[in-house]
Parts: structure tokens; sequence; C-alpha cells
């Protein structure tokens, strides 16, 4: 069976019907379920807060994947009912980001392309690449996940070069002391 329905458009009985037989219908997708929740101008702040918590019953796993895969919807979920200042965004901005390190790290994840971080997007309307699938560090990709931990792959070679203009300078000094005595 199909919903036939757009997730954004549905009312709070219509959600929590479709959340419970969500095995029923082939064309159920979590990620646009937690979508519609945001976007849907059906709901009050309340019944989105009360779909986002019976959601979060069935699918806590996605729910919680979710800061890895979209972590713009995930800040927008977790932040429905609350009124941030600057200082609590970033803290919740850097909760995610140390969640996505441990949710990689216990899946053994080594690549890093994911949901938004797997799309060109610029940020130009106009642009012909915008949501185009791009391999990992290549020239179009944008938004590429960054952590403190992570080594520069360049910063040993660009440390051995240094080393090697270091000797070079050592024994010219050298020779040109030998050469004045």
């Amino acid at each position: 069976m199909k919903i036939g329905k757009r997730f954004n458009q549905l009312t709070l009985e219509e959600y929590f019907y479709f959340i419970d037989n969500y095995k029923k219908y082939t064309d159920f997708n979590t990620l646009g379920l937690y979508r519609s929740i945001i976007e849907n101008e059906r709901l009050s702040t309340a019944d989105k807060v009360t779909v986002r918590e019976y959601a979060n019953k069935l699918f806590q796993k996605y729910y919680a994947f979710l800061q890895l895969k979209d972590p713009l919807v995930y800040f927008e979920l977790s932040t429905i009912e609350l009124d941030l200042t600057s200082g609590d965004k970033d803290k919740i901005w850097n909760d995610i980001r140390n969640n996505q390190q441990k949710i990689l790290t216990d899946k053994r994840i080594k690549h890093r392309n994911f949901g938004d971080y797997s799309k060109h997007n610029c940020g130009i309307e106009s642009c012909v690449y915008n949501g185009m699938m791009v391999k990992q560090n290549s020239v179009l990709s944008e938004g590429n996940m960054h952590f403190k931990g992570d080594k520069n792959k360049y910063q040993k070679q660009l440390k051995s070069v240094k080393i090697k203009s270091q000797r070079r300078e050592q024994k010219q000094i050298v020779t040109r002391e030998l050469d004045i005595e």
C-alpha cells in the first residue's frame, strides 16, 4: 500500500496512524517523516513535540543516526520547543559533532560521505551542481565532516620537507665554517 499523501500535509491523528502501521506502506520514509514534522504548518509546536516523541519510540536508532545523516534536521527537531541563545546553539552543535564521531567509531565506518555531506551544496541557487552526488574530498564537495582529532594527511609530508631543508642548511653552515678556518 501507499500513503498517497505528503507527510507535511498530515494531521496529528494521521501521523500516529501511519507511524503505528509503517510496515504496511511501501512509500514510508523515516527521513521524510522527521523532515515533515518541522515543515508541517497544520501542527502546533506542542503537537510537533508529541509527534517527534511518538516517532522516537519506534525509530530511536534512526533518530540517533540522523545526527550523522542530516544534522540540520536533527538540530531543528531537537530544538522545536526551545528558546535558544547563540551559546546554547553552539553547545548543541558541539554535542552533535561529538556524537557524529562516536557513531562513526562505534559502527567502524571509515568514510564520511553521508546524507548532506555526499551532495554538492555551495549555496548558490543557480549552480548546476547543486544536489549532485559527489565523491568524498573531490573539488566539488563543499561540506566535509571534520573533527578536532583528525590528522592532516599532508602534515607528515610538509614536516619531512621542512626537516630536509633544515638539514641542508645545517650542512651549508658547517661547510662555510670549515672553509673560514
